[in-house]
């Protein structure tokens, strides 16, 4: 993978592109100021900085999507933030968009034909834009972004949204899928080589963009699950079984080997927790309550990938295998308390010679943006609502692949020796991995197509989105309860209207100012004229 870095100074002279207004999102305008405006700009560069600018802000290991899904939890605000959910305005994702217009249009003017690689991408990067914006917020500008004449784009249906980028992501796979197919030795491309080595972050061959496209589309339907019988013309199911049933015309992830990482390097990309300044301060922040109750009660070894054993626990003889020497924060109780409780010993921390000993995360899995995991998790939920009625592979088999797959992601192997650390690294013990203890714990066995095999499914996926996918976690548990993240309860340490978890983000603040009209009559009509973080979107209702 190459660093985020390569994006170069010289596309910004190059591109010459401005907002024109902040609702426009995305329009692209020459400025007659900058050299070369308007002029031809090499493809390769523009999916170069697409590419590098997916992961958003918060969504990096230990950002905040990882507080608010409570995997780890901040003791001391000033150098790891609050764990307040009372967020407001989101961020948006119109660059990617602004990107994506301007690679449609460049890669058809120099290449004469729409039907082209770079195309194909750009119909999934605006699918992905849109979406990551919608299910934050709601209803937004999606048809009408973009047009150069068109300064107040009007507001899409949530809706329409998702049936408008469900379309983008088809048409995606079928331009990819005809260039792989195709006869015509002009058109036909080699979908197992890199196809452009010098401006796709990730590294992917043009099977893996595929199979990206197609595995992000059954994260969408299934994430539509609420909507999944309401909305007969979104066709969910039907969608969902056609990927799954046509491998050929549709390939999805085969194993890890697909999962689409973000890698971190010394140079230009530092480790998320080196780049906010945090090392090396691993005392101020621990391990969520939430998370740890489940590997501890399951035996999980990913336990020991993620926390060191609470000191005082192990101060009290306990050794460093015994899963219940490992006890997660509370979200629920004050930061003030967190911070004495942890300063007593009674909490686990980050495992710091995991993520804290190389500035370039050396040590550290990469960050996965969508993963072959996740996948699994994915398909063994849809068996499990019914919405694959003779599977070809049983939920079960898609539900335990996607927890080996998981623990082969973390470097863990059957029998393996791990040694363990203090919240500074320094060795206290060691641990033996077994995989049978916690494959065969009565929590973890499936329980078959009901709901709790669908809370096991759900739970799993949560465990294995510690520190990547960014806010997918927090957006399953909204959608579905599972796991149950801490809320409510005395004391505000939420900070929200009844210490409740909000439901969705308000709008990018320029929104209402430069799109005054729509953005009001969408919030009317949406959430009765108040940006309402504490009200579900059709999405979720």
């Amino acid at each position: 993978m190459k660093n985020r870095s390569n994006i170069a100074y010289t596309l910004i002279l190059a591109f010459g592109l401005l907002f024109v207004s902040s609702c426009q999102k995305g329009d692209l305008v020459d400025s007659p100021n900058v050299a070369n405006a308007g002029g031809l700009i090499p493809p390769s560069l523009l999916l170069n900085h697409i590419t590098a600018t997916l992961v958003r802000n918060g969504e990096e290991p230990f950002g905040d999507a990882y507080k608010y899904s409570q995997h780890f939890l901040s003791n001391y605000t000033y150098y790891r933030g609050t764990n307040y959910y009372n967020w407001t305005t989101t961020n948006q994702t119109y660059d990617i968009l602004k990107y994506a217009i301007e690679l449609e249009k460049q890669s058809t003017a120099q290449l004469n034909r729409s039907n082209n690689y770079y195309f194909a991408l750009a119909q999934f990067f605006r699918a992905y834009s849109a979406i990551w914006l919608s299910q934050r917020v709601g209803d937004i500008p999606m048809t009408q972004a973009g047009d150069i004449n068109n300064l107040t784009p009007k507001y899409d249906t949530q809706h329409d949204v998702y049936k408008n980028s469900l379309a983008l992501l088809d048409n995606a796979n079928t331009i990819l899928n005809g260039l792989f197919t195709s006869t015509n030795p002009t058109l036909k491309l080699d979908p197992n080589k890199t196809l452009d080595a010098t401006g796709d972050i990730f590294g992917l061959t043009g099977m893996q963009w595929q199979k990206l496209i197609n595995t992000y589309t059954l994260r969408v339907l299934i994430s539509l699950s609420k909507r999944a019988v309401d909305n007969a013309d979104l066709n969910i199911i039907t969608k969902f079984n056609t990927i799954l049933s046509n491998p050929a015309q549709y390939p999805i992830m085969t194993g890890n080997g697909d999962n689409v990482l973000y890698k971190y390097n010394v140079a230009f990309n530092s480790y998320p927790i080196f780049a906010r300044g945090n090392n090396p301060y691993n005392n101020y922040a621990n391990v969520g309550k939430v998370f740890l109750d489940i590997t501890t009660a399951n035996q999980d070894p990913r336990t020991f990938i993620a926390a060191t054993p609470a000191p005082a626990q192990i101060k009290a003889g306990k050794t460093v295998s015994d899963f219940t020497a490992y006890v997660g924060a509370d979200i629920l109780l004050t930061q003030d308390a967190l911070l004495t409780n942890s300063g007593n010993g009674m909490y686990s921390f980050t495992n710091y010679n995991r993520y804290y000993t190389d500035k370039g995360g050396a040590n550290a899995e990469p960050y996965i943006f969508l993963g072959y995991p996740e996948m699994c998790f994915n398909i063994a939920e849809a068996i499990n609502r019914g919405w694959i009625t003779t599977p070809a592979i049983p939920s079960a088999t898609w539900y335990t692949n996607g927890i080996k797959a998981s623990l082969a992601y973390y470097g863990l192997t059957d029998g393996q020796t791990l040694t363990v650390g203090d919240l500074g690294g320094k060795t206290i013990g060691t641990t033996t991995i077994n995989f049978n203890n916690f494959l065969t714990n009565a929590n973890v066995v499936y329980a078959g197509d009901n709901a709790t095999g669908l809370a096991q499914i759900l739970t799993q996926k949560y465990v294995a989105m510690w520190q990547n996918s960014g806010f997918e976690a927090y957006y399953n548990f909204r959608r579905t309860g599972i796991p149950a993240l801490a809320q409510g309860g005395s004391g505000g340490a939420l900070s929200t209207p009844g210490n409740l978890i909000p439901r969705r983000w308000q709008y990018p603040s320029d929104e209402a100012s430069a799109n005054s009209a729509n953005y009001k009559a969408s919030l009317q009509t949406q959430f009765g004229g108040t940006d309402d973080t504490s009200k579900d979107t059709w999405l979720t209702k």
